[in-house]
């Protein structure tokens, strides 16, 4: 499949727009599949048997899947993995303070962020309510919260000593003017709950967290760069998603396997949650699409031993100021395609054969790729990738966008490298 570049980093941007937390990107993820004809399922029903597209959230992750004519119960998975949380702040219980005529938001660090990247921004709240009778209603402010940083003036030293912050008293950000006598502790949920057209008293819970609102920019000579917030891991998200729709709108759909689409949840905090990937979610999907084609657990077995799943995560492109931090030898360079993420610990899941899968993707598509491998001196993270391999045994190579400023409230991308990672995806559902 050949993308236009442009068009493509045009409609990413839009997605990201529209996905300010986990919740949202797995709700419009969604929407956007309802409108090409998949089937939104209810985890509580009874799925159809029958050949088709067909999609389900499962709060801040979805999973979609192409089940084509022909299938059977050995017919082999595609699963495109990726995460939709990124780093930032979690709005805690009884949010709202005043401190010295400032109205400021309690917050808890959500991750690993880079704390000094979402100082002097306007930010916004977005995320879930979940009233009394359980209902969930999304809700986002748009520009309304800012962490102020201290001046210059007050802290002479900043420059040459670096900058240092205590989580908790340095990153409550301020959001109105006022004392407490004029709001209570959940005068902030009030706006929230106004927001969502619902009573504040109705309020049960809520999952809300903090986005950058500057919109994504192209930038640069040529327009070669891509700056945005939570490209780890929209960039994935959103390749994944338009290599589905590229799948199902194919007049040549592919017929040897099953394409999954799987965006979790939480894979910033380690994944371990019903909606992560080292929860039951995907598993119990793969289940039942089995069991709906007659799989038997011999089947199922057999099944997965054929299958593929492609983890896509952000990985690092060299930082031209800190070279020193990277692998002198394996240096991904803006432009220079996806990354090959490798790691003889097993932090990433890439093997030989992966690495041989992963190259074929990619001359079928018409992109470059590059090799990255952390710096032996320096941690290696890690990804859904070996959770997915340990949990069901499918074989699994990492891959992703290289980024610069990777966990910055906003991130940065090579316009070239977002684009040839959804047309490796798309060759990856396609069957090459």
């Amino acid at each position: 499949m050949t993308l236009d570049t442009a068009s493509y980093i045009d409609a990413l941007a839009g997605f990201i727009q529209a996905a300010p937390s986990s919740y949202h990107a797995a709700a419009e993820v969604a929407a956007r599949l309802t409108a090409a004809d998949f089937t939104r399922l209810d985890e509580t029903a009874d799925w159809p048997e029958a050949p088709g597209r067909y999609v389900v959230v499962r709060d801040g992750a979805v999973i979609a899947w192409i089940v084509p004519e022909g299938a059977g119960p050995l017919t082999p998975f595609r699963v495109l993995g990726a995460h939709t949380d990124s780093p930032g702040f979690k709005l805690k219980p009884h949010p709202t303070t005043s401190v010295n005529g400032w109205l400021q938001a309690g917050v808890e660090v959500y991750g690993g962020p880079l704390l000094n990247s979402w100082l002097d921004r306007e930010l916004e709240l977005a995320g879930r309510l979940v009233t009394t009778d359980g209902t969930e209603h999304l809700v986002r402010t748009g520009p309304f919260l800012r962490i102020p940083q201290l001046a210059i003036h007050l802290d002479r030293g900043v420059n040459n000593d670096g900058l240092t912050l205590d989580k908790q008293r340095h990153t409550q950000p301020v959001w109105g003017a006022g004392d407490s006598a004029r709001f209570s502790q959940d005068g902030l949920l009030e706006h929230l709950a106004s927001l969502a057209g619902v009573a504040a008293s109705d309020i049960a819970g809520y999952d809300i967290l903090t986005a950058d609102t500057a919109a994504p920019a192209r930038f640069g000579l040529d327009d070669a760069f891509f700056a945005a917030g939570r490209m780890d891991n929209l960039t994935s998200v959103f390749a994944g998603l338009t290599a589905l729709l590229a799948e199902a709108s194919s007049s040549e759909s592919a017929t040897g396997h099953i394409s999954v689409l799987a965006a979790f949840d939480h894979e910033e905090l380690g994944s371990e949650s019903r909606s992560g990937a080292a929860g039951p979610f995907l598993a119990d999907v793969l289940e039942r699409i089995g069991a709906g084609l007659g799989a038997s657990a011999s089947d199922s077995l057999r099944s997965l031993a054929g299958s593929w799943c492609v983890s896509a995560d952000a990985g690092h492109a060299v930082h031209p100021n800190y070279a020193d931090r990277h692998d002198p030898v394996n240096k991904p360079v803006p432009g220079g395609g996806p990354l090959l993420k490798i790691n003889a610990n097993q932090r990433y899941a890439t093997d030989a054969a992966g690495s041989a899968l992963w190259a074929r993707l990619c001359a079928a598509a018409g992109v470059p790729f590059q090799a990255f491998v952390s710096n032996n001196a320096l941690p290696c993270g890690s990804t859904i990738g070996p959770i997915t391999a340990t949990r069901l045994g499918i074989r699994t190579v990492d891959v992703g966008a290289p980024l610069l400023s990777m966990h910055s409230a906003r991130e940065l991308v090579h316009v070239d490298d977002a684009a040839a990672l959804a047309a490796a995806v798309t060759a990856f559902f396609a069957g090459e």
